[in-house]
């Protein structure tokens, strides 16, 4: 059975104080929660080993938002998958659609990032979607293939740790979101392309997250559909309450 997963993406927000404030939050929250999903944030670089620090891992998840694509040197501002995984986080987003657009990340360097995130024991939470032309003139099943091909170096067993993250690019931050109905036909589009590479079994094994302006009041019937697997929350884990509202349409 593949996992339910709610994973919060903080974006570059929070001072590292009022994001371990938050975290501490979002963790007494979870204490005594029945959660029928796994609970992931995903935090600045800064705020990892603060952040770590306070939550139980047993019940909150740790991720980074990106790693570079090279394990160490002459990289000013870079932080490496080893770097991340030192500070005890086990996720870490890449190919987030903000990265592709405004730092031109493309699939050659998602494909190497992937592989030296899972080199490092991280679960990536690999991201793909379409930009607004592309839903409106009909080729967003295509693109989002194509970004899909990033992944298939991977060995069938590598990519069983992968999550992927199904983001409308066009509903991110704009208060759109996909219906539950679009949202249902991208995410069994994806199964199928991963179905075709990998097989069925791989292709049913796969947690499919849905991004894109996914609120406490839109989650449930999302999450209702049955290659929608979780979320990957923006906006809405900036505060614990909302967050946890997610969290709890699995309930």
């Amino acid at each position: 059975m593949r996992k339910n997963i709610v994973a919060g993406n903080w974006k570059m927000n929070t001072t590292v104080q009022e994001g371990v404030s938050l975290a501490q939050e979002v963790n007494a929250l979870l204490k005594d929660a029945k959660t029928n999903c796994d609970v992931v944030i995903c935090v600045p670089f800064t705020h990892l080993t603060a952040v770590n620090a306070v939550i139980d891992q047993n019940k909150l998840g740790l991720g980074a938002e990106n790693c570079s694509e090279h394990d160490k040197g002459a990289y000013t501002g870079e932080v490496s998958a080893q770097m991340v995984a030192s500070t005890g986080a086990n996720y870490v987003i890449l190919g987030h659609s903000e990265r592709r657009q405004y730092f031109g990340e493309n699939n050659e360097q998602l494909a190497t990032k992937t592989r030296k995130a899972l080199d490092n024991n991280l679960k990536p939470i690999f991201c793909v979607g379409e930009v607004l032309e592309e839903r409106e003139n009909g080729t967003y099943n295509d693109v989002v293939s194509s970004q899909l091909e990033a992944l298939f170096g991977l060995s069938a067993e590598d990519f069983g740790k992968v999550v992927i993250a199904y983001e409308p690019v066009w509903a991110i931050g704009t208060g759109k979101t996909a219906t539950a109905d679009q949202a249902q036909d991208m995410h069994a589009h994806i199964r199928k392309v991963i179905a075709d590479k990998y097989g069925k079994e791989v292709a049913d094994a796969t947690s499919i997250l849905y991004g894109g302006s996914c609120k406490p009041t839109n989650a449930k019937e999302l999450f209702a559909k049955p290659d929608v697997d979780g979320g990957l929350i923006g906006g809405a884990a900036l505060k614990a309450d909302s967050f946890m509202g997610i969290v709890e349409a699995f309930n």
